[in-house]
């Protein structure tokens, strides 16, 4: 039985320059949790078809504790404070595992 932690978070953008400078800020914190985060099984930008800002992100922790860690993480805090400036609204949604295949 697994104890993961993930959740979903879709990302709406101000516009297209917000949009490209947001994935920029990601590819640059996502050097920081591949080197700093083993607790992180899965961080990962999805971008949308037809909606050319939005950006939805599916994350995957070993566990709540794993997740709570990542979110003390100094990248992660410059993170959240960055984005501010390209998001105009971010939707979370927090996911419990059943089953599947990770």
């Amino acid at each position: 039985m697994t104890t993961s932690f993930g959740l979903v978070v879709r990302f709406t953008l101000r516009d297209a320059d917000a949009a490209g400078a947001f994935d920029e800020l990601v590819s640059r914190t996502l050097e920081d949790i591949r080197r700093h985060e083993q607790g992180t099984v899965v961080y990962v930008n999805h971008r949308v078809p037809g909606e050319p800002n939005v950006r939805v992100f599916y994350e995957l922790y070993e566990d709540r504790a794993a997740f709570d860690a990542h979110e003390q993480q100094p990248h992660i805090k410059h993170f959240l404070d960055a984005r501010e400036e390209f998001v105009s609204r971010a939707e979370v949604t927090f996911l419990e595992h059943i089953d599947g295949k990770v």
